[in-house]
């Protein structure tokens, strides 16, 4: 059994940025149109379509906002929960995504990759028990070199890991991210990085012109 979280918890202040600089209505990002959909849809329907048992999608800023889109996705695989605290860093909507999963181990995926494939996330899944130790590893989308790394720098979501192992590091650390898969690596955790099946997939939509490529170059 596979758990997902998606983590949708942040305060959209570079895309506001954009739009204010544009002169254009202020939009959530999460909630701006990918062919035909949602964004955030899109990167739910991908995650599922991995084959995951639960989707887990962590709220905080706008939340009733982005509650009444997800509301109209149609599965029962899908849950919401909203943070306690709004402020929060990574670490902590993560922390609260992995104390509402079922599975032992987790696909955890930020709602603004809508163009990392199912392909991909299922790669990521199956990279965990390519290594003798699943339950010490972290399967992750490389950013530059794949299978087994020495580094985790530069590296972020998505990944899928065992539970205990991520809740052990996101209970010790009030961060971001990387400076928690960087403490990781340097305690022996196993990384093995997924190759991009393409250059979008390395995307986080946060700017508009980030926005603007994905629609030009995306065959969602």
């Amino acid at each position: 059994m596979i758990s997902a979280i998606i983590t949708a918890a942040g305060k959209n202040r570079r895309m506001r940025e954009d739009f204010k600089a544009r002169r254009m209505e202020i939009r959530h990002k999460l909630l701006l149109d990918l062919q035909g959909m949602p964004l955030i849809l899109q990167t739910i329907k991908n995650t599922l379509n991995a084959g995951v048992d639960e989707c887990i999608i962590v709220l905080g800023h706008f939340s009733d906002e982005i509650t009444a889109v997800i509301d109209e996705f149609d599965d029962e695989r899908v849950r919401v929960t909203v943070n306690p605290k709004i402020n929060v860093e990574l670490s902590e909507s993560l922390l609260n995504g992995i104390n509402k999963v079922k599975s032992d181990y987790c696909l955890c995926v930020a709602a603004d990759q809508p163009t990392v494939s199912s392909e991909t996330l299922k790669a990521l899944i199956k990279g965990l028990f390519k290594s003798e130790k699943p339950e010490n590893t972290i399967s992750i989308l490389a950013r530059g070199k794949t299978g087994y790394l020495d580094s985790a720098e530069g590296l972020g979501m998505p990944f899928a890991c065992h539970k205990t192992l991520l809740e052990k590091y996101l209970a010790l650390h009030n961060d971001n991210l990387n400076p928690i898969l960087r403490k990781m690596a340097d305690d022996g955790v196993i990384f093995y990085g997924i190759p991009a099946r393409d250059d979008l997939e390395l995307i986080n939509i946060n700017r508009y012109d980030d926005y603007l490529k994905v629609i030009k170059e995306s065959n969602l």
